[in-house]
Formats: C-alpha cells, sequence, structure tokens
C-alpha cells in the first residue's frame, strides 16, 4: 500500500537513465543508479507483487465467499485489500521500465496503469484511516446513539464509496499529467506538468500531507484515546489488543516515513536546493530503498488487519482445505503419524522406566 508520489517510480526513471532533459542535469552521471535500479527494482517488485498479491487475494476470496456474515470492519477490509491489489497490479509494469530502461506499452497504458497505482496508494491510506475512525467510534464512543446508530454495513458502503471518490480525485492530477513521451534515451512515463506551473510543487506537498501527516495524525490521536480505554477492560485479550494498536502505528510510521523524506527532499531539489549531482545521485538511489520499503507495506496490511483474528484465520484455513484438499489430508495423515509414534515411543519409555524401578 504511493506521485509524483509515483514521481519515484515514474518521473524519476528517467533521471536514472537520461541526463540530458534538464539543464541542471546534463553534467550529472546516472550510470551507476541506472545499473543499480535495473537489477535492484524489478527484483524487488516481483517480490512485494506475489507476497502481496497472495495476502490480498486470500484476504478478498474469504470476504467474498462468507458476505453474509459482513460488517463494517469487513466492508472496510475489502476495500482496503481491492486498493492494495489495485496497487499491486502496477508493480509489473515499473519493474519491465526499470529492467530494460524504456516504456513499451503506449500513452493508454501509461495512464491507465498510473491510474491503477494511485487509486491503489491513496485508497489504501484512506481505508485504513476509515478503519482507525470506525474502531474509535466503537471504542471510545461505544454509548453514543449517533455512532451505534448509524454503524450499519450500508452505511459503510457509503463511506467507502466517498473514499475511492476521495482517492479519485487526490489521483486525477497525476493521471492527467502522466503520458508516454519519446526522448533521446527512449519511450517515458511519467508527469508532463504545464511550464510554468507549480502542479509538480504541489504534487509533492499532497503526498506528504495525504499519504503521511493525515494518516498517522489521525492514528496517534485516536489510538492514544482507544489504549486508556482498553486498559481498565477486565479482559485477557486486552494486552494483545493494545500490542496490535501499537504494531499498527509503529509499521506504518517506520515503512513510509523514509519514503515521505526522500519526497520532501525532492520538492527542496525542485526549490533549487540540493542542486549538486552528488545531492541527486544520492536522492536517486535512497528513493529506490526507501519507495519498496515503502511498497511492502501492502504485504503486511492482511496480516496486521485481517490474519491476527482468529476468526478470519479459520476462514482462511477452511477455505484452503476447499482449495487444496489432498494437501491437507497429506499433512494431517503427517501429522497423525508423527503424534502415533511419538505416543508409541512414550509408552515404550515408560514401559522401561517401570522396569528399571523394579
Amino acid at each position: 500500500m504511493a506521485s509524483t508520489n509515483h514521481s519515484i517510480t515514474t518521473e524519476d526513471y528517467s533521471e536514472y537513465y537520461s541526463a540530458t532533459e534538464s539543464g541542471s542535469f546534463q553534467l550529472c552521471s546516472n550510470s551507476n543508479v541506472s545499473a543499480f535500479s535495473q537489477v535492484f527494482l524489478p527484483t524487488l517488485y516481483s517480490i512485494v507483487f506475489v507476497i502481496g498479491f497472495i495476502g490480498n487475494g486470500l484476504v478478498l476470496c474469504v470476504l467474498v465467499k462468507y458476505h453474509q456474515r459482513s460488517n463494517v470492519t469487513d466492508v472496510c477490509l475489502f476495500n482496503l485489500a481491492l486498493s492494495d491489489l489495485l496497487f499491486l497490479i502496477s508493480l509489473p509494469f515499473w519493474a519491465h521500465y526499470a529492467a530494460i530502461s524504456e516504456w513499451t506499452f503506449g500513452n493508454f497504458m501509461c495512464h491507465a496503469v498510473t491510474a491503477f497505482y494511485m487509486l491503489g496508494f491513496y485508497g489504501s491510506i484512506f481505508f485504513m484511516i476509515l478503519m482507525t475512525l470506525d474502531r474509535y467510534a466503537v471504542i471510545v464512543h461505544a454509548q453514543t446513539s449517533l455512532f451505534s446508530k448509524h454503524r450499519s454495513v450500508r452505511a459503510s458502503i457509503v463511506m467507502a464509496f466517498f473514499m475511492w471518490v476521495l482517492s479519485f480525485a487526490a489521483s486525477l492530477p497525476n493521471i492527467i499529467f502522466s503520458q508516454a513521451k519519446n526522448t533521446s534515451a527512449g519511450w517515458t512515463c511519467k508527469e508532463e506538468y504545464p511550464e510554468g506551473t507549480s502542479w509538480k510543487l504541489v504534487s509533492y506537498i499532497e503526498l506528504n500531507i495525504l499519504g503521511l501527516i493525515i494518516p498517522l495524525s489521525v492514528m496517534v490521536f485516536c489510538y492514544s484515546r482507544i489504549i486508556p480505554i482498553l486498559m481498565v477492560i477486565k479482559s485477557q485479550k486486552k494486552h494483545k489488543a493494545i500490542r496490535l494498536i501499537l504494531a499498527l502505528v509503529i509499521v506504518f510510521f517506520l515503512f513510509w516515513t523514509p519514503y515521505n523524506i526522500i519526497i520532501f527532499l525532492k520538492f527542496l531539489h525542485q526549490l533549487g536546493y540540493m542542486t549538486s549531482c552528488k545531492w541527486q545521485n544520492d536522492l536517486n538511489m535512497a528513493a529506490q530503498w526507501v519507495e519498496t520499503i515503502a511498497f511492502s507495506h501492502c504485504c503486511l496490511n492482511p496480516i496486521i488487519y485481517a490474519f491476527v483474528g482468529q476468526k478470519f484465520r479459520n476462514l482462511v484455513i477452511k477455505i484452503l482445505k476447499q482449495w487444496f484438499p489432498v494437501c491437507f489430508v497429506h499433512c494431517t495423515t503427517i501429522a497423525s503419524e508423527f503424534s502415533e509414534r511419538k505416543g508409541s515411543m512414550s509408552s515404550r519409555s515408560s514401559v522401561v522406566s517401570s522396569t528399571k524401578i523394579v
């Protein structure tokens, strides 16, 4: 679960592989960054794609198959997994782009892949915010009739639709301005902002605000109110719930903060600061590392939000047994044989011990 948040994945490839489009870059050599990215990015993107696709695909399958049991949380989980899948669909295209240093899919696919990427990124962020607010409403305002009255599946579907509209609105400038362009270094897919406008600077700030500041602020505020309430509840599960909440905030902060720091440094670079070749190459190299860390967050979403629950884990195991019955039968047989052998060995050892005692 990233624009110029996809400036790192698309726009910056032209910086990795060519230094001819801007006079400020003409004297800089990006050969080391280019060689590194051609191997590093496709490999890491492929790993993130496979792991994330399996995890989020399982979440969708379980929620669709057992939709009659769905609630508000399930609606949010469904849309969060869908957002992550949209985001993941774009990664093979960016991986191919990095590997051969050229965009070969045409102008329409440049718009389409950018749309998948941006909608997936903002959708993932917004649905995490929605899930956080839902938990806040249920726990902190449990006695408030306003929240309990309107907390229904139908209301959550309306809210989900509203979140998709917000995601589309936030993504629209990048979708519109992205285009395939034939340059001296080959075809590129990146945003082509109108000359003399501040769209690029605005998109950097938009990413920092919508991608980190707002979601992190909402999570810190809501969970800082939730934890004290959980602490006074007499339940053995409260410590597990508190650990999960802390893990949510810490993981989000660790995975997305480095990425947003690089985005902010690129914002300063665009304003005319840190214009040396060393700064440019260091930023481009760092961008490859932090974006992969940030993108791998979508692989953790199913684990953090879905698989940690006992009920959901049981449904996952149930559906896997239906898909791969032979494997589960084989595993069950091995487990039973192991138990029998263990029991037989323990009985023999008890007999031997008794004999020794006698």
